[in-house]
C-alpha cells in the first residue's frame, strides 16, 4: 500500500468511527502529505476573504468562502463555485479555522457527488491556548506546514 493509500485509509477509518457524512477526516500533516504526493488532490479553504488576507493561507489552495464576512451568512454561491473549480472525482480537502465550517463544506460536497471529500481536522489555526490565542496548540500553522501571509 502506498503512503497516499495509507493516509486515505486512515482518514476514512476516522470518518467511519465518527459516523461522518463524507469520505474521511485528515490531520493537517496528512493533508499536506497528500497535496505533495497526489497531483489531483485539491485543498479548498472555506474561510473568509478577511481570514485569508489577515491570517494567511495555504499556497495553491482554492479559496471559496463557506460564510461571508462580516455577517457570516452562508455563501449562496459556494456549491456552484466548487463545481466550477474542483472535479467531483478528485480528492478534495476542506480547511477552515478550526475544522467546523470545513466539516459542513465536506458534508455538502459529499451530498452533491464529491465521493472523495475530506475534512481537515483542527483547521488552519486550531484551538486556543491558555491565553486565548490560536495557531500554537494545533492546526495547520502550529504543525509548521507551508503557508503564506495574505
Amino acid at each position: 500500500m502506498s503512503a497516499v493509500d495509507t493516509i486515505l485509509q486512515q482518514a476514512h477509518e476516522r470518518a467511519v468511527a465518527s459516523n461522518l457524512p463524507y469520505q474521511g477526516a485528515l490531520t493537517p500533516a496528512e493533508a499536506a502529505a497528500l497535496l505533495a504526493a497526489h497531483p489531483a488532490a485539491k485543498l479548498v479553504d472555506v474561510r473568509t476573504h478577511a481570514e485569508w488576507q489577515f491570517v494567511g493561507f495555504v499556497p495553491d489552495s482554492e479559496m471559496n468562502e463557506w460564510k461571508q464576512y462580516p455577517k457570516m451568512e452562508l455563501n449562496p454561491g459556494f456549491l456552484a463555485a466548487l463545481q466550477a473549480t474542483v472535479d467531483p472525482q478528485a480528492v478534495v480537502m476542506f480547511l477552515c479555522r478550526t475544522g467546523a465550517r470545513s466539516h459542513d463544506a465536506a458534508a455538502l460536497a459529499a451530498a452533491n457527488g464529491y465521493s472523495n471529500a475530506f475534512n481537515i481536522l483542527e483547521g488552519f489555526e486550531g484551538d486556543k491556548n491558555a491565553a486565548g490565542q490560536r495557531g500554537q496548540v494545533n492546526g495547520w500553522k502550529a504543525a509548521g506546514l507551508a503557508w503564506t501571509q495574505g
